[in-house]
């Protein structure tokens, strides 16, 4: 338990230093520029921005401040999990194999972003489209193998009233899921602007930002995963 708490505590102090790092490096006359700047693929056409409403660094700011959130949430379903292990009645739930498959696909996704983010920054756009249909569909079949275990486990009569171990299992999973299921908001965004060429600086920030959120959902999965491998 200290040992998970620990980790999850190592990663909120990333979280914030990220954080800190994106807010020191903003220079007040770039942000200027960019919120001044027309962006012709987005919904406010060439209007001017008012600086620091919607500007990317607002956006990183926002990503950082709701990963601390959820870094504390998940650290708190944590921290139940393992007080409410220690009772007598808990009885290990055997998970499925096939979680094995769904976390290479996971870390399958986080790496196609990261060659997404490489390519942007080359400006091969046509890598850029390829590589966020892929991340959608590796991602997309994460989230079907996550309730496709379920239905093993309640065919196998391993439902969530059967045992806590087994609720915690769908807890974490479904949490997880969840802030996945709202990053692909982000990354539909991505593709879309990808597609109707979006201008270069803000579809470069669109995959920058699911590039730092994939990563951390991966980081999570693999505390939840392991987390459930050990109970």
């Amino acid at each position: 338990m200290t040992a998970a708490l620990v980790f999850l505590a190592a990663i909120m102090a990333t979280i914030i230093w990220w954080l800190a790092r994106q807010t020191i490096n903003v220079r007040p006359w770039e942000a200027s520029t960019i919120a001044s700047t027309g962006d012709p693929g987005s919904e406010v056409g060439n209007r001017p921005r008012v600086a620091g409403s919607l500007g990317f660094p607002t956006l990183k700011v926002g990503l950082g401040l709701f990963l601390c959130v959820a870094t504390s949430l998940f650290g708190l379903l944590m921290s139940a999990y393992f007080m409410r292990s220690m009772l007598p009645d808990w009885n290990r739930l055997s998970v499925p194999d096939l979680m094995w498959l769904n976390t290479a696909l996971l870390l399958a996704s986080c790496v196609v972003v990261h060659r997404t983010d490489t390519a942007m920054k080359k400006g091969a756009r046509r890598e850029v489209k390829l590589g966020l249909l892929v991340g959608a569909i590796l991602t997309l079949l994460f989230l079907a193998g996550q309730l496709f275990a379920w239905n093993q486990l309640n065919t196998a009569g391993n439902t969530v009233e059967a045992n806590a171990a087994n609720a915690f299992f769908y807890l974490f999973t479904a949490a997880h899921g969840v802030h996945l299921l709202g990053g692909l908001w982000v990354w539909a965004r991505a593709t879309a602007g990808a597609w109707f060429n979006l201008e270069r600086v803000r579809l470069g920030m669109r995959i920058e930002l699911c590039k730092v959120y994939w990563d951390y959902l991966f980081i999570i999965w693999l505390v939840l995963f392991f987390t459930l491998l050990s109970g």
